[in-house]
């Protein structure tokens, strides 16, 4: 069906000394920051610049890079009218010179003593949909957009108060992330995008030196169910390799997310049918035409069975089945409506269910782009929040991640699957059957987690392995879910389970 068939599974010159460091560029009541902010701003830089050079007293490279950290920083994003307290940089990191492969990121420091919490990687899926379209603009990131597009309000929920959290738009043709060479754009596939990936760590942390050897974790939702994995993989590998240590790499977490193609379609045809949206025929056809087939190439006897199941289903949002769709622009077609997010909003916001439009609007603003240092040679035409280029000719696609995982858990490495469970893209279910098919011994059976006194979803405790469903979210845990799913990253971080009846919420 189009409904499955088409959905993104988501997606200076060097200064001589420290005081000059002591003003802040562009950062005055201009902006709303009062000359207190300003004061504590011009000590935060110049205890920053002391570590950078305790650590490299004697090296040109770590200066370099504390020049470059300048360049990238973020001093005013048109549209915010509220101070923050943290700092935040966005730029790009070249990962192939050879072919002028360069991936871009943003990166928030924690809004409290940021020196002493992890860093965290975020990867949004499709393949081909951005990481700051979904999960910073509208998920776990600490800016949203308004609905005029033009506006944001921050999100009470950031995962950036319990760590450093940097999202990357990958592979190239993502977001503003770009080749020099068009047809690396349509030639992406998991082997490159994990090499990639691997590559733009690397030279992110000569970039950001100072976090070199920190506890770091990856995170990600959907087609990261692919990206995660595969680059725990590589990094694990290639340290084993070089000896090398400066990716201090403790464990990943994915939610909702691809892993087997046997297991996912089966999760899904079987949560579609006892969710009441297909009829039993079409399910019976859906595991007879598409059980074995891959999620991003289907054959065309599975994709006219997927198409009947797409007319079934009507027009819900697919991605959290018991919320309205976006109604906005109804005679966009069925691909384009499919892609819509919605949002179920924040204290303060009224519900919105087309959030992606807002973002869309947003990041094509040249004044935003300006802001967040998007190379103008580079920029695209127009900023979309999937590329259609980059997930229509997705390369190599591996039918099950499966046997990483089992690779990883033998390396001792903190793995935990979370799922919403009112997804219909890649459902409870799916994962369910992912995680009985790696066949791990129990440690702590099924039982309900809770916040604030209310159930907000079920855990089990496998050998090597932590699985939870957040209650009443949807394909995007921190955009339907945001305080429960804020609970679990807190609970991921400190490696300690979820939280039951008679216990507070995760201290960190």
């Amino acid at each position: 069906m189009k409904a499955i068939k088409n959905w993104k599974i988501r997606k200076i010159p060097f200064l001589k000394g420290p005081w000059p460091l002591l003003r802040v560029p562009n950062q005055g009541k201009k902006e709303g920051l009062d000359r207190g902010r300003m004061v504590t701003e011009s000590r935060r830089l110049a205890v920053l610049y002391l570590l950078f050079f305790a650590a490299f007293p004697s090296d040109v490279t770590a200066a370099s890079a504390f020049e470059r950290q300048l360049q990238s920083r973020v001093t005013a994003l048109p549209g915010q009218s509220f101070n923050v307290s943290f700092a935040h940089y966005s730029g790009y990191v070249t990962v192939n010179k050879e072919a002028g492969r360069a991936l871009f990121y943003w990166f928030f420091e924690a809004t409290e003593d940021p020196a002493s919490k992890p860093l965290v990687l975020w990867l949004n899926g499709g393949p081909g949909c951005s990481s700051i379209a979904y999960g910073l603009a509208e998920e776990l990131g600490p800016f949203h957009v308004k609905a005029d597009g033009k506006s944001l309000y921050p999100n009470p929920y950031s995962w950036n108060q319990v760590a450093n959290i940097l999202f990357l738009d990958s592979p190239v043709g993502v977001g503003f992330s770009y080749a020099n060479n068009s047809q690396d754009v349509v030639t992406n596939g998991d082997k490159r995008t994990a090499q990639d990936s691997l590559a733009f760590l690397k030279n992110w942390f000569k970039l950001f030196p100072q976090y070199r050897g920190r506890e770091f974790y990856l995170t990600g939702e959907s087609y990261a169910g692919h990206y995660v994995p595969q680059l725990a993989q590589a990094i694990v590998r290639s340290q084993k390799l070089t000896g090398e240590k400066s990716i201090n790499l403790k464990g990943y977490m994915v939610g909702n997310a691809l892993t087997d193609d046997y297991h996912d379609h089966y999760g899904v045809f079987h949560f579609m049918w006892t969710a009441g949206l297909i009829s039993d025929q079409t399910y019976k056809l859906l595991n007879i035409f598409c059980d074995f087939q891959s999620f991003v190439h289907t054959s065309s006897a599975c994709e006219r069975i997927l198409d009947i199941a797409d007319k079934e289903l009507g027009n819900i949002d697919p991605y959290s089945i018991f919320t309205p769709s976006c109604t906005a622009n109804v005679t966009l077609s069925r691909n384009k409506l499919l892609k819509r997010r919605h949002s179920l909003g924040i204290i303060g916001e009224k519900y919105d269910p087309c959030t992606e439009k807002h973002s869309t609007v947003y990041f094509n603003l040249p004044e935003v782009q300006k802001a967040l240092h998007v190379n103008p040679a580079y920029a695209p035409k127009k900023w979309e929040t999937c590329s259609d280029a980059v997930n229509e000719n997705w390369k190599d696609s591996e039918s099950s991640v499966l046997h990483i995982y089992h690779e990883l858990i033998s390396q001792g490495l903190r793995i935990w699957i979370f799922s919403g469970d009112t997804d219909a893209v890649i459902p409870v279910a799916s994962t369910r059957y992912n995680v009985n098919a790696l066949k791990l011994p129990t440690v702590t059976p099924w039982h309900a987690w809770y916040d604030d006194g209310q159930v907000g979803g079920w855990t089990q405790a496998y050998k090597g392995l932590t699985f939870v469903t957040v209650r009443g979210a949807g394909h995007e845990v921190p955009l339907h879910q945001p305080k429960l799913a804020l609970v679990l990253f807190k609970s991921f971080l400190s490696g300690r389970p979820m939280p039951t009846l008679t216990e507070l919420n995760v201290p960190m």
